[in-house]
């Protein structure tokens, strides 16, 4: 029969072992939380583009319905029938990937804003700058979203804004997958660009 004290001996961990055991898990931690909170961060930031994307074609679908559809229609038409939280002049939001800020200002063709109550900001061009300007597959305004309607200061950090086109037979795209020549106000024409879109956000 093995003795009292030589059972728990060998039952028992050194404190050596304690702290092996230790620091592996330390050294697992410092690598998996770092990416579970950015795939968190990234989930987030795609569900809340495409509820907002989602909401602006569904606006568009509704608004054909009651008034009919317009080559001259912008997005700043569909707002009355949007849901936000309020519109926005003074806020200063990121920019597509690889490029810097936007601010929201009422002086800017370019800089129409509306906060959304996921807290992200759609941003648009007024109808002078940004509406179909025809009936063709390639026609299309666009509007930005970006996620967490703040600026992080950098030109490839994870929350950049996604730009996407609204076609005028209701198809959405990203700028990343624009149909060739697309095109707002009869002109102003993009092609795709890939790099554009930001990381986290996939159909």
């Amino acid at each position: 029969m093995i003795p009292t004290e030589k059972a728990e001996k060998q039952l028992g961990f050194t404190m050596v072992e304690l702290l092996i055991a230790l620091l592996i898990l330390g050294e697992i931690a410092t690598f998996t939380i770092p990416k579970i909170i950015v795939s968190q961060q990234n989930s987030r930031n795609n569900a809340i583009a495409k509820e907002a994307a989602g909401m602006v074609a569904a606006t568009y679908q509704n608004y054909q319905n009651a008034n009919g559809p317009s080559s001259t229609l912008g997005i700043q038409d569909l707002t009355p029938y949007m849901n936000y939280v309020a519109a926005n002049v003074s806020t200063t939001i990121d920019d597509k990937q690889g490029q810097g800020t936007q601010s929201c200002s009422s002086g800017n063709p370019y800089g129409q804003c509306l906060a959304l109550h996921s807290g992200a900001i759609l941003r648009y061009g007024q109808s002078a700058s940004n509406y179909f300007g025809g009936t063709n597959t390639t026609n299309a305004v666009w509007f930005d979203i970006d996620p967490d309607g703040t600026t992080d200061g950098t030109t490839n950090g994870p929350g950049k804004a996604i730009e996407f086109w609204l076609y005028y037979n209701g198809r959405l795209s990203t700028v990343g997958t624009v149909a060739t020549n697309t095109c707002r106000n009869g002109a102003n024409c993009v092609n795709p660009t890939p790099s554009l879109d930001p990381p986290w956000f996939a159909w």
